[in-house]
């Protein structure tokens, strides 16, 4: 799809609002969302947090193997990201394995207990998108979705 790029800059420091910001907006969005997988997860007593949920599918789906792929993809520090994986750890819910071809890198696999709650997570996220998403048609789903990855692309994040 061909855009036509705005004529003059969207925002200026004259119209600029930070309380009303896209970026304030997005961020307000982001949070509720994973606190309503927060509520959902707890609810459901699966005993992880919505951060962790999201950890889980990434390893689950092979989009980040070791810690410093999940760190770039969440942005968040080494520090906090290992203190994750402890208690993923610690939950029976993943393990570190030794790279064979090198032994610096230790990928991240699901365990049995973690390959079992796999099921499970989805579910979650459908409820909380869908609570979000209420009064939404799927075609402005569509449109929304579109122009979140204009946004992305235009910031040069991989999609």
């Amino acid at each position: 799809m061909d855009h036509e790029p705005a004529a003059e800059p969207l925002y200026t420091p004259e119209n600029y609002n930070p309380e009303d910001s896209l970026g304030r907006l997005i961020a307000d969005v982001s949070r509720s969302i994973l606190a309503g997988f927060d509520e959902e997860l707890a609810t459901q007593g699966m005993g992880i947090t919505g951060a962790q949920w999201v950890i889980l599918m990434r390893i689950a789906r092979g989009c980040a193997t070791t810690a410093a792929e999940l760190c770039r993809f969440g942005h968040c520090d080494t520090g906090s990201m290992t203190r994750m994986l402890d208690r993923l750890e610690e939950k029976g819910l993943i393990r570190r394995v030794p790279s064979s071809r090198d032994r610096r890198i230790t990928r991240l696999e699901l365990t049995e207990a973690g390959q079992e709650l796999l099921p499970h997570l989805p579910p979650v996220a459908v409820k909380v998108l869908n609570a979000h998403l209420k009064g939404f048609s799927r075609t402005e789903l569509d449109q929304l979705k579109g122009f979140l990855n204009r946004i992305r692309a235009n910031s040069g994040l991989p999609a």
